[in-house]
């Protein structure tokens, strides 16, 4: 029988319709090859892409020349101009401001051909410190009040670009989004005087049902009103508000989770698109003892269509707890 969760901090709810249940190899995926004939992030082709901000790995200094592991440039076509002022003002009952923000491309990796999932732990930590760069710099910024990081893998996932890449943009408000997560948060502090995440935490690790992957300093769950079939959460297992509060042995035990969770996803459904987030405090609110930042990754396996839109309700396929095992039981 389909059943109706409810998510916990959102008050959101989701419809796990198990008389539509699959096996991970019943999921039709329409892929859509974005590979072109000339990539603007290749190394040879820096001279194609915006001045980059920030650079690992090359001996020599030399912006903007080949030699790099990972590079982070302003997006060519941003969604928001870093240049000017806010400039709010009142259009009668409507509320508007200029579009300004900053919006960067973190290229990952020379490679045109290696996907984030294949690439080795070492490498993947340099990701995730660019991220704390990035933030930790445009934080200085007082017109920003969060910086919103995000991966697009795959056509169905938004991604326009094959080489692997992810992206950031800083914003002047905040997102929708976290400010729910930080109200739900909140209220549920309000009355029990604890974090919900490491509530969570403390109830996934007593059940064991819906665990992907676990180490010493973060846990990887499916979780228990998810939007998508194997849609996971990493979150660090100690609590903290801040991404940018990590200290830096944690950098590669968040690396080796998120590599085996992104392997074991595609162990299960090769090359599958998904779209993940970090969720982090604010700019300058920090620390906070009801929220806790993670990371939410959300495979692209199912179509919103009008009931979604219509009701705020999302259908799943499939029970998290079926997903969590498919993913624990992969071969990788």
């Amino acid at each position: 029988m389909p059943e109706l969760r409810r998510d916990p901090i959102l008050g959101r709810w989701i419809i796990i319709a198990t008389e539509r249940s699959k096996r991970p190899t019943d999921f039709v995926i329409d892929r859509v090859s974005t590979r072109e004939g000339f990539c603007p992030l290749c190394p040879g082709h820096e001279n194609t892409t915006p001045p980059e901000v920030l650079s690992y790995g090359r001996a020599v200094p030399a912006p903007n020349k080949p030699g790099w592991n990972l590079r982070v440039v302003p997006n060519k076509f941003p969604a928001l101009i870093i240049e000017g002022e806010i400039g709010k003002e009142g259009d009668g009952i409507y509320d508007k401001m200029n579009g300004i923000g900053a919006h960067e491309v973190i290229v990952e990796i020379p490679e045109h051909d290696l996907s984030f999932a294949q690439l080795p732990v070492e490498r993947m930590v340099q990701v995730f410190w660019a991220y704390r760069d990035r933030i930790i710099d445009l934080g200085r910024d007082p017109r920003f009040k969060y910086v919103m990081v995000f991966k697009n893998y795959g056509h169905a996932a938004g991604a326009s670009l094959e080489h692997s890449h992810s992206q950031l943009v800083a914003l002047p408000i905040l997102p929708r989004m976290i400010v729910s997560e930080l109200e739900g948060s909140k209220r549920y502090y309000g009355y029990k005087e604890r974090c919900i995440f490491c509530d969570i935490i403390r109830q996934e690790r007593k059940q064991q049902v819906r665990i992907v992957a676990d180490n010493d300093d973060f846990i990887a769950i499916t979780p228990f009103a998810p939007r998508s079939p194997f849609e996971m959460w990493i979150m660090p297992t100690v609590h903290g508000s801040s991404y940018i509060d990590m200290a830096e042995p944690q950098f590669k035990s968040l690396a080796a989770i998120f590599s085996d969770c992104m392997r074991r996803l595609d162990a299960c459904i090769q090359d599958v698109p998904y779209n993940f987030v970090l969720h982090t405090a604010p700019l300058r609110e920090n620390p906070l003892e009801h929220f806790h930042w993670h990371f939410e990754i959300m495979p692209k396996l199912t179509q919103i269509a009008g009931f979604e839109w219509g009701s705020g309700f999302y259908i799943n396929p499939m029970p998290p707890e079926e997903a969590a095992s498919f993913l624990r039981d992969a071969e990788i």
